[in-house]
């Protein structure tokens, strides 16, 4: 499925019968798909809760591992597909780099739409430690896009050096903030940590839920992918635009079911650990990606999405140290606003950028 992704060679919707009977089937599966991933998604959430509470471990870091993990598969599978099957580069990082910034576009809204209380004032302020890996990380990708088309990286066989030093930062990452949030969290009530029973529902339901995610966070990139060939949309929009909302589906069910129970940490630290883990996959792309290294295969217009997940980072790690706890008209802090206005600076820099 994944070189339709690639292919521009499809006549867009006409107006046909036959072709507007294929968009709304398209169009079923990719809300069916939602659907399914938004249910799976609230359970993910609640048995994460669950498992945090009966083994005293950090909310933030079970957002961080546990579930950033399982809904940042379908990036990962999409950007293997694309740099290994449609020998589509572009597609892969755009993939990666946009649900980077989708997934802070979440914070911005959840930002408003969380009644319960201040989203920056109840969420721990370990999460800026969160959000400086992911500022540096970002940097270095940004290094290599900047230096490897110019050849001035050395060569680590067709693997750029940067993508090494990702992948060790993204483990220097969960161990040191693994350490940070352990120093500060309360310990686990007395009995939980007794209940082999609880947490074994807990495991189970865990991973019942997260197999759903999976399975349809797979299907739902090919079906995005299917939908644009069918609407004769260009792979630049696809793959930072669209195929990044489509990836972050999970993110947006884990986040949504974590708040529904007031589990903030567990919510924020979904979304930063996503990023990171969305970064290491753009290293993990790498490694796979045959002709050379894919920095140096990549459109300059990827440096955007960089740039405007680094401002974006940087407003969250302002809005964990100040904590506005005052909402703009009503709706969300003006953290919030700045991170949905800087998305939509993303959107119009990308469209910039199409034929």
């Amino acid at each position: 499925m994944t070189p339709t992704i690639a292919r521009q060679d499809v006549a867009p919707m006409n107006g046909g019968g036959e072709v507007s009977m294929a968009v709304w089937g398209v169009w079923l599966q990719f809300l069916g798909c939602m659907a399914l991933i938004g249910v799976a998604g609230v359970q993910l959430s609640r048995q994460g809760e669950a498992i945090a509470s009966l083994t005293g471990l950090s909310r933030g870091w079970i957002g961080l591992v546990l579930v950033a993990t399982v809904t940042s598969l379908p990036e990962l599978v999409t950007g293997l597909g694309a740099v290994r099957v449609a020998q589509a580069p572009d597609l892969a990082a755009g993939d990666a780099l946009g649900s980077c910034v989708f997934n802070l576009l979440i914070v911005g809204l959840v930002d408003g739409l969380y009644r319960r209380g201040r989203l920056f004032v109840l969420a721990s302020a370990d999460h800026v430690l969160s959000a400086a890996f992911g500022v540096g990380a970002l940097a270095l990708v940004m290094l290599a896009l900047w230096l490897e088309p110019q050849g001035r990286l050395p060569a680590l066989g067709s693997v750029s050096p940067v993508s090494v030093v990702l992948v060790l930062l993204y483990f220097v990452a969960v161990r040191t903030l693994f350490r940070a949030q352990a120093r500060s969290d309360r310990p686990p009530e007395p009995g939980l940590r007794a209940d082999r029973q609880g947490l074994r529902r807990a495991l189970l339901a865990y991973g019942l839920a997260a197999l759903i995610i999976v399975a349809a966070g797979l299907w739902l990139p090919m079906v995005g992918a299917e939908l644009a060939r069918q609407m004769g949309w260009t792979d630049s929009l696809v793959g930072t635009l669209l195929m990044a909302m489509a990836t972050s589906v999970p993110e947006l069910a884990a986040t949504l079911g974590a708040l529904r129970v007031g589990a903030v940490d567990l919510a924020l630290g979904n979304l930063l650990g996503s990023n990171l883990f969305d970064l290491l996959i753009l290293a993990i792309d790498d490694f796979a990606y045959a002709p050379g290294s894919l920095f140096a295969h990549l459109s300059p217009v990827h440096g955007a999405s960089v740039l405007v997940a680094i401002l974006m980072n940087a407003v969250v790690v302002g809005a964990l140290t100040f904590r506005p706890d005052r909402r703009v008209w009503g709706t969300a802090s003006t953290a919030g606003v700045v991170l949905v206005l800087l998305y939509g600076l993303n959107g119009l820099l990308q469209a910039q950028a199409l034929p």
